[in-house]
């Protein structure tokens, strides 16, 4: 009785690893890699008849410790979906305002690079007249956000 609960066990780790590397390979991105190797541990624990508790700490301990040592590593080299574009360029920049910006009346534009933008100031009750010049903190759409220099 106790080895079919064993390998019952062992069937159930199978069955969660498949699952957990089937969604794997269906979502991108990873998202249950580190749950499907706790699945393994679990597995190699059910199939050496340990009791389920063991197995279940096993699988926790494996999956959370694989997620807290690799994650950081993968977000950084496999899931930078930041793709820099020549406008980037210009965060950092000073510009030239060639109109009003009043984030009330939803108005602004500056010159950067001989190019006229649509700009927004980054503080909300923050004006700034044409002839300005402000410094590029950020792009959001089409729109530059825009900090006047302090002097």
């Amino acid at each position: 009785m106790i080895l079919g609960g064993a390998v019952q066990m062992s069937v159930f780790w199978l069955v969660a690893m498949v699952v957990l590397l089937l969604i794997e390979a269906l979502v991108p991105g990873l998202i249950s890699i580190w749950f499907a190797l706790g699945a393994l541990a679990a597995l190699i624990a059910a199939l050496f008849h340990a009791p389920f508790w063991l197995q279940l700490v096993w699988f926790l301990v494996v999956s959370i410790l694989t997620l807290v040592l690799t994650r950081p590593l993968v977000r950084k080299y496999v899931n930078s979906r930041v793709t820099p574009t020549n406008a980037d360029m210009g965060i950092g920049k000073d510009a030239v305002v060639t109109e009003s910006i009043d984030n009330l009346q939803e108005k602004g534009a500056v010159r950067l690079d001989g190019k006229i933008w649509s700009a927004r100031m980054a503080e909300e009750n923050e004006t700034a007249e044409a002839g300005e010049t402000v410094r590029v903190l950020r792009i959001e759409g089409v729109k530059l956000i825009v900090t006047k220099i302090k002097q």
